[in-house]
């Protein structure tokens, strides 16, 4: 999800502790039973940052197209070993101009970037593309 703030000139990207991964994304998080999409979306963007607000968007993208090796073991339990790809619904949501995340436990920092800058700091190319094509494109 593509949190942003100050009329899309900054977005939000966390920084997953070392046990997470250790690399810079947006909030993410998986679907719960007998929950919608956005319901799962706006109870993420609760628990990663403390925020509570309403979701937009809806860009859905295949990702994490790398081995899942890649992520740590506990990550990697949740998945099939034959799952090389995982589809993911991409949301956006406007912060108030002066609000700061409250972090969880799965994420040691954030900064507030410029919408290309973000972009460029994804690990994941399609959930990159995705944030270029939900904010940054409307940005321009």
């Amino acid at each position: 999800m593509f949190v942003t703030r100050k009329d899309l000139s900054e977005v939000l990207v966390l920084h997953r502790s070392p046990e997470q991964g250790g690399y810079w994304h947006v909030v993410a998080g998986g679907v719960e039973p007998g929950e919608a999409v956005e319901e799962a979306a706006a109870r993420e963007l609760r628990e990663e940052t403390g925020l509570v607000a309403s979701v937009t968007g809806g860009l859905k993208v295949v990702e994490y197209a790398y081995p899942l090796s890649e992520e740590p073991a506990h990550r990697r339990s949740m998945y099939d070993p034959a799952v090389v790809q995982v589809e993911v619904t991409c949301f956006r949501v406007a912060a108030p101009d002066e609000w700061e995340p409250t972090l969880d436990w799965e994420h040691d920092g954030h900064r507030w970037c410029e919408p290309d800058q973000a972009s460029s700091a994804l690990r994941w190319p399609e959930t990159a593309r995705a944030l270029r094509e939900l904010i940054v494109d409307e940005a321009s």
